[in-house]
């Protein structure tokens, strides 16, 4: 008898902590991969994807950045319907395509379009790196592209922001193709004397880097992005030797003359401004 009401009195004070112990919210809280602290998520968006804490620079979505970029109202998107195929048959490829489409809210891995910094025009393309890890398809080649040319047609500079795994491989030979492609174009852009800025996001790596992302005038990068090639345990594992620390990082990178400087997000608009004004052809410098 005794057991019984004693075996009841803790069940009954179980169920009393389990019922006024507070819950978080889902979505209220997300963990820096960085420095691995839960940052809250309206501080985080107020930030620009950046931790409170650390400083570590998080994946934000191409309408997120520019937002902060772009005069209010002044952006134009090209080719927003634009989709992928699958052209090599690749089972399950378009299942993926849908499935990433309904969860980012966009069709591919880059936004295109045309807009004003402090009054300045000029053409933009902004990689996804949620969309398939911003791999560069028969799409994302050709929106960049044509993003080029028509910076090109109406001698307008271009920046664009690359966050890549590299080429897509559900599309072979034709993924690796938009290498030559986008590089022709940037070609014919340089060969008008117009300015090309290419910023470097956490990653950059494979084939966009092996392309245009290394192609700017002025090669910016964000704080601590992983940027090269092959990523560093491959390498590792390649040459069997250890790499020096913080290799393939915008900071090792900088001090080793490949790129011009590192921004900070919250600087970039200002940044791009000064740059796009300093370049600027005769008629074009707006005002900020």
């Amino acid at each position: 008898m005794l057991s019984a009401l004693i075996g009841r009195q803790k069940k009954y004070a179980q169920t009393k902590t389990t019922q006024s112990k507070p819950e978080v919210p889902k979505g209220m809280y997300t963990k820096c991969p960085h420095c691995k602290k839960n940052i809250y998520v309206i501080d985080l968006i107020a930030n620009i994807g950046v931790c409170t804490y650390c400083n570590g620079h998080l994946p934000i979505s191409p309408s997120a950045r520019i937002s902060k970029l772009i005069d209010l109202d002044s952006f134009e998107e090209f080719d927003k319907e634009m989709k992928s195929a699958n052209p090599l048959e690749f089972e399950g490829y378009e299942d993926k395509i849908e499935t990433t489409m309904k969860k980012v809210e966009q069709n591919e891995a880059v936004i295109t379009g045309k807009g004003r910094i402090g009054g300045i025009e000029t053409v933009l393309a902004v990689m996804d790196s949620r969309f398939i890890m911003g791999s560069m398809g028969s799409v994302v080649g050709e929106k960049i592209t044509r993003a080029i040319e028509y910076a090109t047609a109406h001698e307008l500079p271009i920046i664009i922001f690359s966050a890549s795994g590299g080429a897509r491989m559900q599309e072979g030979i034709i993924s690796l193709m938009q290498m030559a492609k986008t590089s022709a174009a940037l070609a014919r852009h340089d060969e008008k004397g117009l300015l090309y800025i290419s910023v470097l996001t956490n990653p950059t790596t494979g084939g966009v880097t092996a392309s245009f992302a290394m192609l700017g005038d002025i090669i910016i990068a964000e704080p601590n992005a992983l940027i090269g090639f092959a990523g560093p345990r491959v390498i590792e594992q390649t040459i069997r030797q250890k790499l020096p620390q913080g290799f393939q990082r915008s900071e090792f990178l900088l001090e080793h003359g490949m790129i011009d400087c590192i921004v900070e997000r919250k600087d970039m608009r200002d940044s791009l401004y000064k740059l796009l004004k300093f370049h600027a052809k005769e008629g074009q410098d707006g005002e900020y």
